[in-house]
């Protein structure tokens, strides 16, 4: 077994962020892509393990906890396949925070990286709609689909911020353990709880919901899946998806991973020695 320790980890986390600081725009974008498809596939197994849960509200939180057992997957994908995530990408705070690349790289990094991961996630969105599984359940799938979709899009700006701190101190604190062990086992079970427990509570992640909003969209369109939950869909459109969820989802992500763990573990292991 034989872990890193915590100082260890923090060396390790911050050595990492000079290879994504470095990286060609072409690398990034198309890991970025990878990241952002991973991170998808775990959002719709999510909701085809669960939906005839999560649809009742007496099973609700069984639910959540069948979706919590499914989605991790992505990002195991993304840590043990290799691919650049912008909500682990925070952590690359840590290298800026000990001046092994300048904070311009930091930008960079996560705006391409950012794009990628929408451009991935929009393509499996892509593909699952051509597939025809949301008529999985009688329809039910692709009615809890659009259902989910207006949650997201119904949270105030603040809410959804609020949310999606708490979400990327999970995330982060995921690859953190990840990087602790020295073991794929160790690594995989670091993931599955840490991110097993944001699903659960209900948190924010940005790139998930690059799948769940835009699925959710292209499923209203479909009056079968609105009218089996008696669905309403007026919330739920383009500019809701960018400006009231992904916008203050992202802000908060930041926030969570670059401020709550990566610039806190600075202070305690560097600053504060």
């Amino acid at each position: 077994m034989n872990p890193m320790t915590p100082a260890e980890v923090f060396d390790k986390v911050s050595d990492s962020g000079i290879a994504k600081a470095g990286g060609s725009v072409i690398k990034l974008f198309v890991m970025g892509i990878l990241a952002g498809a991973y991170i998808a596939f775990g959002a719709q197994a999510s909701l085809m393990a669960s939906f005839n849960l999560t649809a009742d509200p007496a099973t609700f939180g069984i639910g959540k906890v069948v979706m919590g057992a499914v989605f991790p997957v992505g990002l195991m994908l993304v840590v043990l396949c290799g691919a650049e995530l912008f909500t682990g990408n925070c952590l690359m705070v840590t290298g800026a925070l000990e001046k092994k690349f300048p904070w311009s790289k930091i930008w960079r990094n996560w705006v391409i990286v950012y794009a990628g991961n929408l451009v991935g996630s929009l393509l499996i969105v892509l593909c699952i709609a051509y597939s025809g599984l949301w008529d999985s359940g009688a329809g039910l799938l692709g009615a809890v689909t659009v259902k989910t979709a207006i949650g997201k899009c119904s949270l105030s700006f603040g809410r959804a911020v609020v949310l999606g701190i708490l979400c990327n101190v999970m995330v982060c604190l995921a690859i953190w353990m990840a990087t602790a062990s020295r073991e794929l086992i160790g690594k995989m079970i670091a993931i599955w709880f840490c991110i097993g427990l944001f699903i659960v509570s209900g948190f924010e992640h940005s790139v998930a919901n690059m799948y769940f909003i835009p699925a959710g969209i292209i499923a209203a369109g479909n009056p079968d899946y609105v009218s089996l939950l008696d669905l309403d869909t007026s919330a739920l459109n383009v500019y809701a998806f960018f400006i009231k969820n992904l916008l203050p989802v992202t802000i908060g992500n930041i926030l969570g991973g670059s401020l709550f763990v990566g610039t806190t573990y600075w202070l305690c292991m560097k600053k504060w020695k």
